[in-house]
């Protein structure tokens, strides 16, 4: 798919997004490209339909979250999604700062030159998951976004500080959604919803509020 309109992108996403917004999104599609020719990013089946697979599939977590956050945490961001489409659509263009935690250095390097190319407010934190301390994070993130990262029972557990300082998880789930809910109870007692993604088939959106353990986790 060639850059959408912004009715195309509405239709896919669920959401409106501005000129400005499309513009900033074109661009970094525009560097995920040239950058995937050299790491690897993204699966190599979806390089041509990116709009749809990735940004499309970051975009539809915006209408879940309360309000516009001031700022957001993608866990193990790796290509940046759906971290960097979310910061780029929320108006106006730079008003929420995202932070990218990613270890891999090839991968965080590439989120580095996202945002000075865009010139995106946000901070690329190349370490662990397990090694962030929610409150050195400035500003301390309301929303957590993930997709891709690791089982719900483990992703629960990394995100368990931040939702203990106040934010919100949104986390993107496959069609074991279920399995993967009946495995957390096992380790976790959460506040929760799903919500049935609007691109990926029997996929869901797991929105998390709370998170308290019931076990030590292995």
């Amino acid at each position: 798919m060639s850059v959408p309109s912004e009715a195309e992108l509405k239709q896919l996403a669920g959401v409106n997004v501005s000129r400005e917004s499309l513009v900033r999104l074109a661009d970094y599609v525009a560097l995920l490209r040239r950058w995937q020719a050299h790491i690897n990013l993204i699966g190599g089946s979806t390089v041509n339909d990116i709009w749809k697979r990735h940004i499309a599939d970051a975009l539809q977590l915006m209408p879940l979250a309360d309000e516009k956050p001031r700022a957001i945490v993608d866990l193990g961001s790796g290509a940046g999604i759906p971290g960097l489409p979310l910061a780029l659509a929320w108006e106006p263009v730079g008003s929420v700062f995202v932070h990218l935690i990613e270890s891999n250095g090839k991968k965080a390097a590439f989120l580095r030159e996202v945002l000075r190319v865009i010139e995106l407010p946000g901070e690329v934190h190349e370490m662990r998951i397990e090694a962030v301390i929610p409150t050195t994070l400035s500003p301390l993130p309301r929303v957590v976004v993930a997709r891709a990262v690791a089982p719900l029972s483990k992703l629960l557990g990394l995100a368990k500080p931040f939702v203990d300082n106040g934010a919100v998880c949104l986390f993107h789930k496959g069609q074991d959604v279920d399995d993967e809910l009946t495995e957390s109870t096992k380790c976790w007692r959460i506040s929760y919803r799903t919500h049935a993604s609007r691109l990926q088939g029997g996929g869901s959106i797991v929105e998390v509020k709370e998170i308290e353990v019931v076990t030590k986790p292995e």
